[in-house]
């Protein structure tokens, strides 16, 4: 295997357009490599390329690592970031694989998806930013295409204070998500709730936003509709890590606890 050691975004580029493929912390990557699920012949390393680690305001470098948004990032991008492997990984694990990974269970999506965040891919013709709802398309598969390289994750302006995230799993750390869940509420009332591990790539519960966000002060009665929306509107599979009807259930359970506590 051929392994590329660029340290600017151009000589990236130009690797990958000879057809080499992106190796970011490789926290994923590597797993494939190593049961060999993937078999490439040519790797392009990211991790010397600086432009890809700055984070300035709402522009996230692919590279910035989960370590460095579990203590610098947004309310519930922390709280995901904390929940993402090991110490060891987060210090590798970036944010753009985990966005190039497009794995339904991914513990930074849903909240890239409740804040409707864009990911930013750079050619050697130049960038283009897509919607988090068009750049996810499948079960780890993106709009991204094989010249691309994922720069940054777009962020907008503007972020609710009130944010919540929380993950459900068969043990409390180190852990694939069997769901998990960001919500975000503003001042205004209007309530977003985004899932993964619930549905091919990460979702938002829409029938469920529309009705909460239409409460000043929800009450119990309130939260349980909510909480039963949030359960109708996901489409999740039974695997080795749970049953559909579980996870349907948690996932309202979930987002209803998220949603209490950005009411606090």
């Amino acid at each position: 295997m051929e392994i590329h050691h660029p340290t600017s975004l151009a000589d990236a580029l130009a690797a990958l357009s000879s057809g080499a493929e992106p190796l970011a912390g490789g926290t994923d990557f590597m797993v494939e490599v190593n049961f060999g699920h993937r078999e490439p012949e040519s790797v392009v390393a990211l991790r010397r390329i600086s432009e890809l680690a700055e984070w300035e305001d709402h522009r996230i470098g692919s590279g910035v690592t989960w370590r460095r948004i579990e203590q610098d990032g947004p309310t519930a991008l922390a709280q995901a970031a904390r929940t993402v492997g090991s110490p060891q990984i987060r210090n590798a694990a970036t944010i753009g694989g985990n966005v190039g990974t497009a794995s339904p269970a991914g513990d930074g999506l849903p909240f890239l998806a409740a804040v409707d965040a864009s990911i930013e891919l750079t050619s050697s013709t130049g960038s283009r930013s897509l919607p988090w709802d068009e750049f996810f398309i499948g079960v780890k598969k993106t709009a991204r295409e094989d010249s691309e390289l994922i720069t940054a994750v777009l962020l907008p302006d503007r972020l609710p204070e009130r944010q919540a995230f929380g993950k459900i799993g068969v043990r409390d750390a180190m852990v694939i998500a069997t769901v998990c869940c960001a919500v975000t509420r503003d001042d205004e009332g209007d309530t977003r709730v985004a899932l993964g591990s619930v549905a091919p790539t990460p979702m938002r519960a829409r029938a469920a936003e529309r009705m909460i966000s239409s409460v000043p002060n929800p009450g119990e009665s309130d939260l349980g509709e909510f909480q039963r929306l949030v359960s109708e509107e996901v489409s999740p599979i039974t695997d080795h890590r749970s049953t559909a009807e579980y996870r349907r259930h948690s996932a309202g359970v979930l987002a209803r606890r998220l949603l209490e506590r950005c009411l606090r």
